[in-house]
């Protein structure tokens, strides 16, 4: 018996290296294959993020954005835009046989702005072009008493994120897009009336605690992009409700509390990293001013050290005595959260990589860059080195749990990998 278990086994073994060999393509299946360098290793210790610096060299880094942007133009849309599918076929990876929506196509053009393409010039600015006017003709049709601008329903994004996902990321990406363009380009007024028209629906969407309606299965990460968006149009200029952006914020940093490090993940599903990420970003800004106030206080003496962040001291340092203590709550939960957010066991998310796992990864980076927090560089050495490594060999990204969208997941990769060539127009945005 014992001789015929070893013939057994040699002709197995015999039978699979012949097949590998000849039809290598049966053992690539990357939609059920568990990513190499999944975080779940991560949070198990068999691998670290730290790990993955190496993969981060210039050349590695430019290689990867340069196959993935080939491959996004490839999985354009003949009406302009991307979709990321149905959440009821989330294992379709054809970017061609899902139906395009707002909120996938947002992220695409947000990645292709950061990646140097502009409606005149860039090597994708055609894609560019063809997305802005699918998105415009989304929102100037949309119906005026619906919190949406599409009446599309079930994708994988809306299911996951939240229902109103489409006219936050669009409000987001219509900022991004202004900023690219010159003062006086005629498309400027167009573009101006449509982020206003998204910026009503956000805050008439916003619920009394600062929250957004219609919460996902990890709703908090909706609501964390809302108050991006929120914050990005009214630097550029569209009319933002003060007192709503300020709710919005604060229930973001509510999530986080930084004296117990409890995080409240009741609208994230169960997950620390998707409250926690937002937490982190929601709170950079402030956390900028308060530093700033604080080190030039230091300066002209009237307080004797720049890291003690009492309520105090940021009176001394010319806050108002009601926002002294909101200051402080900010800043603390800043630094809190985004040390939290990078820990190993929190990074891994769900327990391996979906699109709510990117989407939380780029929250923390972009966090960093408008606090500007020098930390930020070692959180890309080791992010970066990561995307690299997981790409799959098209020069996609895609998920292994809820948003699988290789093309949502391609594109918040992308913002990762490039967001160096967004440090400006982020610190700008965190000034005062």
């Amino acid at each position: 018996m014992k001789t015929l278990a070893v013939i057994i086994s040699s002709v197995s073994i015999l039978i699979f290296i012949t097949l590998y060999s000849t039809f290598p393509e049966l053992f690539q299946s990357r939609q059920v294959e568990r990513e190499k360098g999944c975080v779940f290793n991560s949070m198990m210790g068999i691998e670290t993020t730290e790990n993955y610096a190496q993969f981060k060299t210039p050349d590695k880094v430019v290689a990867s954005i340069d196959h993935a942007l080939g491959w996004m133009a490839e999985a354009q849309q003949k009406n302009g835009g991307w979709g990321a599918g149905s959440h009821h076929r989330q294992m379709e990876m054809d970017p061609h046989a899902v139906q395009a929506d707002p909120a996938t196509t947002s992220m695409v053009g947000m990645a292709l702005l950061r990646n140097g393409n502009t409606l005149e010039s860039g090597t994708y600015a055609n894609q560019l072009k063809k997305a802005v006017e699918y998105l415009l003709k989304e929102v100037e049709n949309s119906n005026p008493n619906s919190l949406n601008i599409t009446n599309l329903t079930g994708t994988q994004i809306q299911s996951k994120l939240g229902q109103n996902i489409d006219v936050v990321l669009a409000s987001q990406f219509l900022t991004n897009l202004l900023e690219k363009l010159p003062k006086n380009d005629p498309m400027r007024k167009r573009i101006n009336e449509a982020l206003n028209v998204c910026v009503v629906k956000i805050q008439e969407g916003q619920m009394a605690d600062g929250s957004t309606k219609g919460a996902g299965w990890a709703g908090v990460l909706q609501s964390s992009l809302a108050t991006n968006a929120l914050e990005s149009a009214e630097y550029a200029g569209a009319k933002v409700d003060t007192d709503k952006l300020s709710k919005a914020k604060e229930y973001q940093t509510g999530n986080f509390d930084a004296e117990t490090g409890n995080v409240n993940t009741d609208r994230g599903a169960g997950v620390v990293l998707y409250s926690v990420s937002g937490s982190a970003r929601s709170a950079a800004k402030d956390a900028r001013q308060v530093t700033e106030r604080m080190q030039l206080a230091q300066k002209q003496g009237l307080i004797k050290d720049a890291e003690d962040v009492s309520a105090d001291n940021l009176r001394k340092a010319g806050f108002a005595e009601n926002e002294a203590i909101k200051a402080q709550t900010s800043y603390k939960v800043y630094e809190s959260a985004k040390r939290t957010a990078q820990r190993e066991d929190v990074m891994s998310g769900f327990g391996n990589n979906g699109g709510e796992e990117f989407i939380s990864f780029l929250q923390t980076g972009e966090g960093l860059v408008i606090a500007k927090d020098n930390s930020w560089r070692n959180w890309y050495d080791d992010i970066s080195g990561k995307m690299v490594k997981i790409q799959n060999q098209d020069g996609s990204w895609n998920g292994h749990h809820c948003i699988t969208s290789p093309v949502f997941c391609t594109a918040t990769c992308l913002l990762i990998l490039s967001i160096e060539n967004d440090l400006q127009n982020l610190q700008k945005l965190g000034g005062s």
